[in-house]
C-alpha cells in the first residue's frame, strides 16, 4: 500500500515538474551581487514563515485523522476550554518569528536600499576608493528604451553593457508615463518616471547576456519594451564602446524627438556622439523646442513667482499631449545588431557646426557646453513624498552668477521674471 502511495504521488509530479522545466529561475540564481543578496532574503523570509506553516498544516491534517469519527480510542473532552502550555506555544512561536522578519526586513531595507551607493562586489570582495562606477543614464520610451553613457559620450537603443565587477550607478527618468526598469539577474525593479529622476547601484559580477525589461504596464507595445545586457571583461567593453562610437551616428535634440515617438519591437540602434546636455533636458521635459524646464520653472517658483508675466509660461509648461496618439514611428538610426530597417523612412538629423555635439540649441534652452541651471531639490521641497528627485541634477545648488553656467537666452521669459514683484 505504501509504495502504491509513492509511485501515484511521483505520477502527479509529472505533470508539475513538465509545466516548470520552461521556467526562467533567474531571479533564484542571479549573476550581481544585489539580486543575490535579495535572493538570499526570498530565501531566508520564506524558510521563516514555513516554521510556522508547516506545523500549521501537518496538525490539521493530524487532528482530521486523529478525531474521526471511526477512531473510538480519541478522548473527547467537550468541556475543555484552556491549556497554559498549549497558550504559550501558540503565541510564542509566531511572536518568534515575526521579531526574525522584523530584523531580516529592517536591516536588509537599509542595506539594500537603491539610492544607497554599493559597499562591496560580493560577499568576499569590498568596493575600494580607487573602483571608478560606471554611469548609465536611462529614459524609458514609448515603447523602448534609452541608454546614455554620459562618459563615453555614446548612446544605445534597447541595448545595454557593462564591465564585470565594475559598479553601476543608474539614474533613471521617463519620457512620458510610468514604467519600471528591471533586471532580474542584475537587481530589483525600480520606477521610471517623467519629470523624476530615480537611482539604482548594482554590479554584474558574471559575463553573460541577461534580459531586461519593463515590469510595469505601460500600453499596447509593452509586452515587446525589452532589451540585452551584456556583462563584459574590461577589454570585450572597451570593444563594445568603440564599435558603438564607430558603427553609430549623432543623437541631438531632433533625432530624439523623433525617437521619442511611440514605436513598436524597435531594433538595437548606436549612437557615436550625444549632443551636450540632452539627459537633462529629458529629465526636465523640455527636450522639444519652446518648453520651459521644470528646474527653470522650480527656481522662478522659489523666487517668488514670476507675478503677471507667468501667463506667458502656460503653453510652455503643457507637457503631457506631446504626439499623443500619432504612433509615428522613429528616425533611422544604425542597428547592427538586427540587420532590420528603420521603422520610419526618414533620415535622423546628424550634426551641425552648433558646438561639439552637434544640434543648435533650442529656443530658451542653454547653448551647448553650459550647464542647466540646477538647484538643491530637497531644500526647496522639490522632492515628492518618496524621496524621489523631481528634475535637475540630485545633489547641485543653484550655481552663483559667476560659476561658469549658461542662463537661459532673450527667448526666456522666466529670467524676466525673478524681480517681478506684481
Amino acid at each position: 500500500m505504501a509504495n502504491l502511495y509513492r509511485h501515484a504521488c511521483r505520477i502527479l509530479m509529472l505533470p508539475l515538474l513538465a509545466g516548470l522545466a520552461g521556467c526562467n529561475m533567474v531571479v533564484m540564481s542571479p549573476s550581481g551581487d544585489i539580486a543575490t543578496q535579495q535572493r538570499d532574503l526570498i530565501l531566508v523570509s520564506t524558510f521563516l514563515m514555513l516554521l510556522i506553516i508547516i506545523p500549521v498544516i501537518v496538525l490539521i491534517f493530524y487532528f482530521a485523522w486523529h478525531y474521526r469519527r471511526a477512531n473510538t480510542d480519541a478522548v473527547y473532552d467537550p468541556e475543555w476550554h484552556h491549556s497554559t502550555r498549549l497558550e504559550v506555544v501558540i503565541w510564542s512561536a509566531p511572536l518568534a518569528i515575526i521579531v526574525a522578519l522584523g530584523a531580516v526586513t529592517w536591516i536588509s531595507t537599509h542595506k539594500l536600499d537603491p539610492y544607497r551607493p554599493l559597499d562591496r562586489l560580493d560577499a568576499e570582495r569590498p568596493v575600494t576608493a580607487d573602483m571608478k562606477p560606471l554611469t548609465v543614464e536611462v529614459v524609458a520610451l514609448d515603447w523602448k528604451w534609452l541608454f546614455f553613457y554620459p562618459e563615453y559620450g555614446i548612446a544605445t537603443v534597447n541595448e545595454l553593457a557593462a564591465p564585470v565587477d565594475v559598479p553601476i550607478n543608474f539614474k533613471i527618468t521617463a519620457s512620458s508615463v510610468m514604467n519600471s526598469f528591471y533586471i532580474p539577474a542584475l537587481a530589483g525593479q525600480i520606477y521610471a518616471m517623467p519629470g523624476m529622476q530615480t537611482r539604482l547601484h548594482a554590479v554584474i559580477n558574471a559575463p553573460g547576456e541577461f534580459e531586461g525589461f519593463s515590469a510595469n504596464y505601460s500600453g499596447a507595445g509593452f509586452s515587446h519594451m525589452r532589451f540585452k545586457f551584456h556583462g563584459l571583461d574590461q577589454a570585450g567593453f572597451d570593444g563594445w564602446v568603440a564599435k558603438v562610437k564607430q558603427q553609430g551616428t549623432m543623437l541631438n535634440r531632433d533625432t530624439y524627438l523623433k525617437l521619442e515617438k511611440p514605436s513598436e519591437r524597435e531594433p538595437v540602434r548606436y549612437y557615436g556622439g550625444v549632443e551636450n546636455g540632452l539627459y537633462e533636458a529629458v529629465l526636465n521635459m523640455c527636450a522639444q523646442p519652446g518648453k520651459m524646464c521644470m528646474n527653470e520653472m522650480m527656481h522662478v517658483d522659489m523666487m517668488g513667482g514670476g507675478g503677471e508675466d507667468s501667463e506667458g509660461n502656460r503653453e510652455r509648461l503643457q507637457y503631457d499631449n506631446r504626439h499623443a496618439g500619432t504612433g509615428e514611428g522613429t528616425s533611422a538610426a544604425t542597428f547592427p545588431a538586427t540587420g532590420q530597417p528603420a521603422r520610419s523612412e526618414g533620415a535622423p538629423e546628424g550634426g551641425n557646426d552648433h558646438g561639439q555635439h552637434g544640434a543648435a540649441p533650442a529656443e530658451g534652452q542653454p547653448a551647448d557646453g553650459a550647464q542647466p541651471m540646477q538647484h538643491d531639490m530637497q531644500n526647496m521641497n522639490g522632492h515628492d513624498m518618496n524621496g524621489h528627485q523631481m528634475g535637475g541634477q540630485e545633489n547641485g545648488g543653484a550655481p552663483a552668477p559667476d560659476s561658469g553656467s549658461a542662463t537661459p537666452d532673450k527667448g526666456s521669459i522666466a529670467p524676466e521674471q525673478l524681480n517681478n514683484s506684481k
